[in-house]
C-alpha cells in the first residue's frame, strides 16, 4: 500500500510518497512560492532529482504538478495514480472540534474552516490543499486528516485553561491547544518500542527543538502539559517568535510605537525570538556562530534559549512529580550536542548523567545518557510524515 503525505503552508506543499509494506519513502518534494511564480523540486530513493519553475497560481497547479511528477518525467515512480491509496493531510489547528485523526468528509471541511481564526495561514492552507487533491483525484478518493494538536487534546483543564475571564473559554474556545503533536506522538511511541515496553506508568519530557520548539510533558503514555498554546507563538524563544512575556509587555510596546494589532504579531512571531535577540538571524546555527565570534547580543539569544528550555523542562519535572525519560528530536534537538549537553547539565538534580562521546553523534537514533544515569535520556528523529501515513492507513483499512 501507497499513502502519499501532504503537508501545506500558505504558500507552498510538501509531499512524500511512502510505501507502507516497509514503510521507506519512494520519493518526496516540494512545491514553493505558490500564487507568487512557483518552483519544483523532486527527489526519489534511488538518488534521481529534478527541479524546475512553472506557474503555481494555487495549490490545485501544485498537486497537478506532484502529480505528474510521480508518474512521468525524470522523477517517474509509479504508473498511474491508482497505485496510490490514500492522501493524509497534515492539519496544524484541530481546535476543540478534533481530538484524533478522520477521514475528510462535508463536515471535517467545514469543521476546519470554522477554525481558521485560531490558525488563520495554517488551516486555510490545509483546506487549499484538500481542495487541490480532490480537484486532482476526484471526491471519492479517500484523504485522512492528521490535527497537530490532536495529542495534546488529553491535558487536564488546570493544564489548557488560561486565568482569562470563562466566557472566552465558552464563546470563543480561547485555550491552550498545543502544536508538534504528531512529532511528540512519534518520539513518544518510538521511545515505548525502543524500550520494548508500554508507557503506562513513564513519566517522559519530549523537547521538540527547531525554528519552532516546543517541550511536552507525558505521563502515563498521554499528554498532561506542553509549552505552546493557544497559537505556536507561547512557550519559550523560537528562531523568530518570542515564546511567553508579560502580555503587559505587548501593549506598552504597541501603544509606545502606535502599531496596529497586524503589526505587533508580526513583531511578536516574525522579528522576535533569537533573530530579535541577536539582530543576527532567526537561524540557530547563525547565531551560534556569531556566538563563537564574540557577537555578545549572539550570546545572550544562545544563553536564553538554553535557559528557558532547561526552566520549561524543570516545570515539567515538577508537574509529574519525576521524569523518567527526556528525549531530544527536530533540527536542533537532533543535531545539535551543545544543546543536548547544556540543557542536561543543569539537570544533575534529577541524576541525569551524559555520555559525552554518545551525546557527539549527530542526527542518529541513540541513548545519550549513562548507564549510571537516573533518568534515560534519547536523541530520537522525529518523522512526523510516517505519523501521518501511518494514521491514513490504518482509517482506511478500517
Amino acid at each position: 500500500m501507497k499513502i502519499l503525505v501532504i503537508n501545506c503552508g500558505s504558500s507552498s506543499l510538501k509531499y512524500q510518497l511512502i510505501d507502507m509494506t516497509d514503510e521507506s519513502v519512494i520519493a518526496k518534494g516540494l512545491c514553493e512560492r505558490i500564487g507568487i511564480d512557483g518552483q519544483v523540486t523532486c527527489k526519489t530513493a534511488d538518488g534521481r532529482k529534478h527541479a524546475y519553475d512553472v506557474d503555481l497560481p494555487t495549490h490545485t497547479e501544485a498537486f497537478y504538478e506532484v502529480k505528474k511528477s510521480l508518474i512521468e518525467g525524470a522523477c517517474k515512480v509509479i504508473d498511474s495514480l491508482d497505485e496510490i491509496a490514500a492522501v493524509g493531510h497534515r492539519v496544524v489547528q484541530g481546535g476543540a472540534l478534533f481530538h484524533e485523526s478522520c477521514l475528510v468528509t462535508d463536515e471535517v471541511i467545514s469543521g476546519i474552516e470554522s477554525l481558521i481564526e485560531l490558525a488563520p495561514l495554517h488551516n486555510m492552507a490545509h483546506l487549499q490543499g484538500i481542495h487541490g487533491c480532490t480537484e486532482v483525484f476526484g471526491k471519492d478518493f479517500p484523504q485522512v486528516v492528521v490535527f497537530d494538536n490532536a495529542f495534546h487534546s488529553t491535558m487536564p483543564p488546570k493544564a489548557y485553561m488560561f486565568a482569562l475571564p470563562y466566557k472566552y473559554y465558552e464563546e470563543h474556545k480561547v485555550r491552550k491547544y498545543g502544536f508538534h503533536g504528531t512529532s511528540h506522538r512519534y518520539v513518544s511511541n518510538r521511545l515505548s518500542e525502543i524500550l520494548g515496553e508500554s508507557l503506562e506508568g513513564k513519566k517522559v519530557i519530549v523537547c521538540h527543538l527547531g525554528n519552532g520548539s516546543s517541550l511536552t510533558a507525558i505521563q502515563d503514555g498521554k499528554v498532561i502539559d506542553t509549552s505552546m498554546g493557544l497559537t505556536p507563538l507561547d512557550g519559550f524563544i523560537m528562531g523568530s517568535r518570542c515564546g511567553a512575556v508579560d502580555p503587559s509587555a505587548i501593549t506598552y510596546i504597541q501603544d509606545l510605537e502606535k502599531l496596529t494589532t497586524g503589526q505587533m504579531d508580526a513583531l511578536l512571531n516574525k522579528k522576535s525570538g533569537l533573530l530579535g535577540i541577536s539582530g543576527v538571524s532567526s537561524d540557530f546555527r547563525d547565531v551560534l556562530k556569531a556566538k563563537h565570534d564574540g557577537n555578545e547580543r549572539a550570546a545572550l539569544a544562545i544563553d536564553m534559549f538554553f535557559y528557558q528550555i532547561t526552566k520549561v523542562l524543570g516545570s515539567y519535572v515538577a508537574a509529574m512529580n519525576g521524569v523518567d525519560y527526556i528525549c531530544f528530536t527536530a533540527g536542533i534537538g537532533e543535531n545539535s550536542s551543545l544543546t543536548r549537553s547544556e540543557v542536561c547539565k543543569n539537570l544533575t538534580y534529577l541524576g541525569v548523567e551524559i555520555d559525552e562521546e554518545a551525546n557527539s553523534t549527530i542526527a542518529e537514533e541513540i541513548k545519550i545518557s549513562t548507564e549510571n544515569s537516573k533518568v534515560g535520556v534519547y536523541v530520537i528523529p522525529t518523522n512526523e510524515e510516517l505519523m501521518i501515513a501511518r494514521d491514513t492507513m490504518a482509517l482506511i483499512s478500517k
